[in-house]
């Protein structure tokens, strides 16, 4: 994975390309992702699964009937945006409603479920089912919190066969909750996986040790311990996943041994030969059980373990045929007819821009600005990713590189048109979200929205209103991520800049002070979360390996906001001083 790349930014959206050339009778790309190449006859739901690149054959490879309709496919690790999600659902649904399934990750679900209310508010019946499998990342009494892993594959399978064969769109989610609430994962990490173009894997184990209750975004375990042999690491996986067994289990299962990308099927083989026979003596009947890469986590090498609790229904829908690229059983053939050959351009339109001459004089400062943020991001990239790998999945770097390169584009290209400085930081916001994905993408671009929706786009803003601006952005990013200060987040380093800049303006400072005090009070702040535990996202389930690290999203906010704060306050001292300079004063937490 880390020696077949051009451009490693570009990487997720050529293997998508070069998949569905390849698989061209089954798929067709479309923005956002891929949908199956026919269309059903008759109306049926779309199973829509989705989530991050780097997990094939999920999520794309299970694209097929009995399967998936479709698959939102985000950059590698990161949630697909809302603009891609809506884009693919448009593209698959047939008239019977659409159904995004996915595992429960922030990210995921901010962007699906804004995906979900621009659909319903234009007539199609949409639900979301998340997937919640992993019994190492919150205790049985949170099941809510926890992760959805290698799970996914039992619950997209159930609902696909559902859906396959006329549920209605209320029945299928139905489904897809129960096989969920009875499905349950633990794994095994022997060493983590490398993004395309890094020069080392996101964390490492020392010799003869395994991580146990690994994610599937290139996360470590949840602890480290020794690496037992074959036969006492089926045990453990066993022992666990049984003592979460549902109190209304069965005696008939599903099993997945599931390799993580770099994890032999002959070691799986070896494995199965003790996970079988444990699972047997416990009483149980193993139906079709599958043993392979089925959700994986770039050439990560671990393994996992699924058990999913059936019952009449769900048995039946487990074992129906399908027929993807990347999984076959039985005869699935189904009547469908061709798409036609128009793609569903993600609704897309060009935009006249209203606005005066003072607004569209800040514009040029707003996009001075984001080129500014551009240029530090990618210096600090490396930087952030380590930051985030120590308990997250190490993409901060570059999701926030991706981000700030579609909003600086986008935001001059308004601001060439005609766009005010209120428009430009919409368009920025916009293409940030659909470019980067993932929970801080879709924050960063809510925020940057809301800071241009209350700039307008008539006048120079004075003090005040640029303050004001400001506690919008952070209005908007609280709202939508539920964050509060000391859950160690970008919250942590925004609200202080907030509440600095808002007193400071209020008290008369001029604007330049009182933004580079906020900036300093934020540097300060994303120091401090260095010694917070993570009370959401990603680095939630690895809380205590985080502690001793500055959090990636406050220290990138910190330094973002330091670097554009001359641009947007009229320093022009400050904003010569800091094109030249390298770094940020303090901006490294």
């Amino acid at each position: 994975m880390t020696r077949i790349f051009n451009d490693p930014s570009e990487f997720a959206e050529e293997a998508l390309a070069g998949f569905c050339d390849l698989h061209a009778e089954y798929v067709r790309q479309v923005p956002g992702g891929a949908v199956r190449r026919r269309r059903p006859a008759q109306p049926k739901v779309a199973v829509l699964a989705g989530g991050g690149s780097g997990h094939y054959p999920a999520f794309a490879g299970l694209i097929g009937s009995g399967f998936a309709d479709g698959a939102v496919v985000g950059n590698i690790f990161t949630s697909p945006s809302a603009q891609q999600a809506y884009s693919v659902a448009k593209a698959a649904d047939s008239g019977a409603g659409v159904v995004f399934t996915y595992g429960n990750y922030a990210g995921d679900v901010m962007n699906f479920g804004m995906a979900s209310e621009r659909l319903a508010a234009e007539g199609i019946q949409v639900e979301n089912v998340l997937v919640t499998d992993d019994i190492a990342s919150a205790p049985s009494t949170e099941s809510a919190k926890r992760r959805g892993i290698a799970g996914d594959f039992t619950v997209f399978k159930i609902m696909g066969a559902a859906a396959e064969a006329g549920a209605s769109l209320a029945e299928v989610v139905r489904l897809g909750r129960k096989a969920n609430g009875r499905t349950r994962t633990m794994g095994s990490a022997f060493g983590g996986c490398t993004f395309p173009g890094a020069d080392a894997p996101l964390f490492t184990l020392k010799d003869g040790q395994m991580g146990l209750g690994l994610g599937i975004h290139g996360e470590p375990g949840l602890f480290d311990t020794d690496l037992p042999p074959a036969k006492d690491l089926g045990q453990e996986l066993v022992a666990r996943v049984l003592a979460e067994a549902p109190a209304d289990a069965g005696n008939r299962i599903a099993v997945l041994l599931n390799g993580l990308g770099s994890t032999k099927h002959e070691e799986l083989f070896v494995l199965w030969l003790t996970v079988a026979p444990l699972l047997r003596e416990a009483g149980y009947t193993l139906v079709m059980p599958e043993v392979g890469e089925l959700v994986t986590s770039l050439d990560m090498s671990g393994v996992s373990l699924t058990v999913t609790w059936l019952d009449d229904e769900l048995e039946a829908l487990w074992t129906a045929p399908a027929e993807t690229p990347a999984y076959r059983r039985g005869s699935a053939a189904s009547a469908t007819t061709e798409f036609s050959a128009e793609t569903f351009d993600g609704g897309a339109e060009d935009v006249l821009f209203e606005s005066d001459g003072d607004s569209r004089a800040f514009a040029v400062g707003c996009v001075s600005a984001l080129e500014a943020a551009r240029s530090w991001l990618h210096a600090a990239e490396a930087e952030l990713g380590a930051l985030d790998a120590v308990a997250g999945d190490g993409d901060h770097g570059r999701g926030m590189v991706r981000g700030v390169d579609a909003a600086a584009d986008a935001g001059a290209s308004a601001a060439a048109k005609g766009a005010g400085a209120g428009s430009v930081l919409v368009a920025a916001g916009d293409a940030w979200a659909d470019r980067a994905g993932g929970t801080s993408g879709i924050l960063w671009g809510a925020g940057l929205r809301a800071f241009g929706e209350t700039l307008g786009n008539h006048s120079s803003p004075d003090a005040d209103r640029l303050a004001a601006a400001v506690t919008a952005f952070a209005a908007r990013i609280t709202d939508l991520g539920k964050a509060d200060l000391g859950d160690k987040t970008m919250v942590d380093a925004l609200l202080p800049f907030a509440e600095t800049l808002r007193t400071l303006i209020a008290e008369g400072a001029p604007a330049p002070d009182a933004w580079t005090a906020a900036a300093r009070k934020a540097v300060e702040a994303a120091e401090g979360t260095a010694f917070l535990r993570p009370l959401k996202g990603r680095a939630r389930p690895l809380a205590e390996k985080s502690v001793g690290t500055a959090d990636p999203g406050a220290t990138s906010l910190a330094m973002i906001f330091t670097v554009i704060g001359p641009y947007l306050t009229g320093d022009q001292a400050a904003s010569a001083a800091a094109t030249s300079a390298k770094q940020p004063v303090g901006a490294r937490a």
